[in-house]
């Protein structure tokens, strides 16, 4: 199914314009009138991150009028990996910034507004305000459901995209443009439970997955923009690398939407951080009291070395993880030992029966906590884990070991 295009056409082309976007005009479906329609578009891309930066690249290779760009976060070096808007000396750079500077190679053509704010409840109506288009490239839960509401209350169309490691998803989600339309909680009508589903940052992602994926935004973002082919809308592509397997499948509009069904109960923006929790109540329960700072560690180990102190410090990541960086003296069981109850046999070794207190850390504290709820059910009852995990410790205790 075909929709009208989302924006009205500029008056002209320039001489430069029609020089530099030739390749466009020649193909009878965009034309003359479909690129002054994008001349004329306005569109938002959140994060200049892995799927902010090749849609951004090519959004403004594709001549799109004005882009505004999200992002409050500076460039790391591990961000290089899959985030191709950014080069080795925009390290420590705001994001934004750095992705303005490289649209403007790419393009001086294209008007950029920067949003250096990080997007919540209080800015998001406004920073969203006067788009055409909504863009997303973040990679949690809470902001992509506040993405969703706002975009469905302001009437403006959403293309989202997922990465994970192999495997990518996009769509388009505008109930605005359609009466059978879905928006993106009748795909995902709750978040997932608290740590069931790592970030990218956790578990990973190809670099060039982010590509597919963004390049597959973009290609969404010019056919709404322009009124050609057919959109994903009501449509979830799904992409696995590795099969090299693309899939198509259909997505329902949901008549029990919470937004968007016929009896909506989201009727205004949420507390989409306590909707979608960093850790379930559980894990949140068994930390309070029970979280040690990393300086705190330090002081316990050298304690251990003097032999005036008794703990088993377990690392819960994965061994990939564990190759990268570690904390001196630590072993390690992968958070999945603990979920499957297998890492109780090897902790009463380690422990002698609960005899030496369990400290558990992972890489920010997220996993630490959620192993923490398991192990105290167990019966360690002492343990505790590191606030902040082996980032912590590289960044404030031994900053000589690489960072991820």
């Amino acid at each position: 199914m075909s929709y009208a295009p989302l924006v009205e056409p500029a008056d002209e082309l320039t001489v430069d314009e029609v020089r530099r976007y030739s390749r466009h005009l020649i193909i009878p479906d965009v034309g003359m009138t479909g690129q002054k329609r994008l001349k004329n578009a306005k569109v938002l891309v959140i994060g200049a991150g892995g799927l902010g930066s090749p849609a951004l690249l090519y959004l403004a290779a594709a001549g799109v009028g004005t882009l505004g760009v999200v992002d409050f976060d500076e460039v790391d070096e591990s961000n290089l990996q899959r985030q191709v808007i950014h080069g080795q000396s925009d390290v420590g750079k705001s994001k934004a910034l750095s992705a303005k500077e490289s649209i403007a190679e790419i393009n001086p053509l294209v008007n950029v507004v920067l949003h250096e704010g990080r997007l919540d409840n209080d800015n998001v109506m406004d920073v969203f305000g006067g788009y055409d288009l909504i863009l997303d490239g973040t990679d949690n839960f809470a902001t992509r459901y506040m993405v969703n509401d706002a975009a469905y209350f302001l009437g403006i169309p959403y293309i989202w995209g997922s990465i994970y490691r192999f495997d990518g998803q996009a769509s388009v989600f505008a109930p605005n443009m359609a009466e059978d339309a879905p928006c993106y909680r009748c795909l995902y009508p709750e978040p997932p439970p608290p740590g069931m589903v790592p970030s990218c940052a956790e578990g990973g992602v190809l670099g060039v997955l982010c590509a597919s994926i963004g390049s597959i935004q973009v290609n969404e973002a010019i056919k709404l923009l322009t009124g050609i082919g057919e959109p994903l809308i009501g449509k979830l592509m799904v992409y696995d690398a590795l099969e090299m397997e693309y899939r198509k499948l259909k997505v329902r509009k949901d008549p029990n939407c919470k937004l968007c069904g016929t009896h909506p109960e989201v009727t205004g923006l949420i507390d989409y951080d306590y909707f979608c929790g960093n850790v379930s109540e559980e894990a949140a329960d068994a930390a309070a009291g029970s979280t040690i700072s990393v300086n705190q560690l330090e002081h316990m180990l050298k304690e251990r070395e003097e032999g005036t102190r008794e703990f088993v410090l377990v690392d819960v990541r994965e061994p990939n993880e564990y190759e990268i960086n570690k904390i001196p003296g630590s072993v390690l069981i992968p958070k999945n030992e603990f979920l499957n109850g297998n890492a109780f046999d090897q902790l009463g070794t380690l422990t002698d029966n609960g005899s030496k207190q369990l400290v558990l850390h992972c890489k920010s504290g997220v996993r630490s906590a959620e192993c923490l709820a398991i192990a105290k059910g167990a019966g360690y009852a002492d343990a505790v884990h590191v606030g902040g995990g082996v980032v912590a410790w590289v960044n404030q205790i031994d900053p000589s070991q690489p960072s991820y």
